[in-house]
């Protein structure tokens, strides 16, 4: 299957369904005999625009344009279903996830705008946040530890 068949096909199956994981959206993407590693769907993912939202479902892959200003993912409602750990260095945080975690977690953090924060970086499951001083690191890092485990 060539990639613009492939992202099509993610589109419709993100459309269609809910997809929670990149390893169901690869097993569909299977049964429609299209064999992919998680490397190039990550890439699909990332070329897509597709974002990894918490929904009244539970989180699940949508689409760029279904996303409404109201409708971005909060802290409150990701970083529960989604953190696994956060550690740093003098103003460097490393914020780590569940696979899939990082990009949805990085939009969030960057829309509350704590000034704390000067900005994040995401890649797969994890996210470097990057803060003011040693001070606001440890500030920010328990802030999120104390939203996580609500």
């Amino acid at each position: 299957m060539k990639k613009t068949e492939r992202q099509d096909a993610i589109l419709e199956l993100v459309r269609r369904q809910a997809v929670s994981t990149q390893e169901d959206l690869r097993l569909l993407l299977i049964d429609r005999g299209a064999e992919v590693t998680q490397a190039t769907l990550s890439r699909d993912i990332r070329d897509l625009g597709l974002a990894r939202v918490a929904t009244e479902d539970g989180v699940r892959y949508v689409l760029p344009e279904t996303l409404a200003e109201e409708a971005s993912p909060s802290l409150e409602g990701l970083l529960p279903q989604l953190f696994a750990s956060i550690d740093g260095v003098n103003e460097l945080a490393v914020l780590r996830t569940r696979p899939s975690g990082a990009q949805p977690i990085a939009e969030a953090i960057d829309a509350e705008e704590w000034p704390e924060i000067l900005g994040t970086i995401a890649g797969e499951n994890t996210i470097l946040i990057v803060c003011r001083s040693a001070h606001a690191r440890v500030e920010v890092s328990e802030r999120l530890r104390a939203l996580a485990t609500r």
